[in-house]
């Protein structure tokens, strides 16, 4: 078995033994209500953190060039390499 194979052996063992421990405490401790409390604050936690990070990444990004701009700059560095050509 290759390395990658046996971490997703040991991933996938993980998941299942959480899957499992998650449910027992779920249905068959009083810890029911707390533990579906984490569950709702880690989830919503995270999908705002996610937007947060996208909002964050759009306000602190500077605005891109006006196309005229880049084609302007490009015009500018072709130029010299045609005038060459047509040199020799």
């Amino acid at each position: 078995m290759g390395k990658d194979q046996v971490i997703g052996g040991l991933m996938m063992a993980a998941a299942i033994i959480i899957i499992i421990i998650y449910a027992w405490i779920l249905f068959f401790t009083p810890w029911a209500l707390i533990l579906l409390e984490i569950t709702a604050f880690i989830a919503v936690a995270g999908v705002l953190g996610i937007i947060a990070w996208i909002g964050y990444t759009l306000a602190t990004t500077p605005p891109p060039k006006p196309i005229e701009e880049i084609e302007k700059e490009l015009q500018k560095e072709m130029e010299p390499v045609e005038s060459g050509s047509e040199k020799e």
